[in-house]
């Protein structure tokens, strides 16, 4: 079974963080994945720095831009990654768009993720139908589980066809905007989060896009089994590099 689906059994609210490889500095990556298990984070996102990030606000479109000067690029990230299930245990997903995929090739880029021993994808860019019709048997050789996104403008339809597409977890985009830090919300999530809930879908959600602090994620998780931050983690990077991990791994979670 894959690692995702395992650490989806757990009777806890999972942690998922996000973070762009190279980013602060371009020999971080393998550190900061390393630190963040320690930390008690359930699954971690890495992010491969994309030129024309469309879904990113401008904390992580910022830090893909200086992972890119920085020197990242893919095969430089499985470069960095080659070893690191020597080191680390839970479940690794590579975040990013669909072209640089192409560009090295699916099958190559699939047969390198079982290699180092990633467990999923999540291309936001990427149709479920254009993934089923053309790619749905080389990640399931590779043992990748493809992660969708929903949002709430996603019809119930749509989210039942991701639903019976999926293997892991739905991505669920708290809402109709870029990724980024919000200080709570509203009544217009909360409606969202619990139309969602209701569906009773097989798969469970994991909360993605404006989960910040302990607050947010406890609001999150109470309609979900997850959430996933990524900008204020980035931000936090940025102003205390890796020494800053732990403390605010300990935030949320207190």
């Amino acid at each position: 079974m894959n690692r995702i689906q395992e650490k989806l059994k757990a009777d806890h609210k999972l942690l998922s963080i996000y973070f762009t490889a190279g980013y602060p500095e371009l020999e971080d990556t393998v550190t900061i994945i390393e630190r963040l298990e320690k930390s008690g984070v359930d699954m971690i996102e890495i992010g491969l720095p994309f030129s024309d990030p469309l879904a990113d606000g401008p904390t992580i479109q910022e830090s893909s831009t200086a992972a890119l000067r920085n020197g990242m690029h893919t095969e430089f990230l499985f470069e960095q990654l080659k070893d690191i299930r020597k080191t680390v245990s839970i479940p690794l997903i590579i975040m990013g768009y669909f072209n640089p995929v192409l560009q090295y090739g699916v099958k190559a880029f699939c047969e390198k993720c079982e290699e180092i021993g990633i467990d999923g994808l999540i291309l936001p860019d990427l149709p479920l139908d254009v993934y089923q019709e053309e790619y749905e048997e080389v990640f399931r050789a590779h043992g990748l589980l493809n992660i969708f996104l929903i949002t709430p403008q996603t019809s119930d339809d749509r989210i039942r066809k991701i639903d019976n597409g999926s293997e892991g977890f739905i991505y669920m985009v708290s809402s109709a905007s870029t990724t980024g830090a919000k200080s709570g919300f509203g009544e217009e999530q909360n409606e969202y989060f619990d139309r969602i809930a209701a569906m009773e879908l097989k798969n469970p959600q994991i909360i993605g896009f404006g989960i910040s602090n302990s607050a947010t994620f406890n609001q999150a998780t109470s309609k979900a089994k997850g959430a996933i931050i990524g900008s204020a983690f980035i931000k936090m990077l940025t102003e205390k590099g890796t020494q800053g991990i732990d403390s605010f791994i300990k935030s949320i979670k207190s």
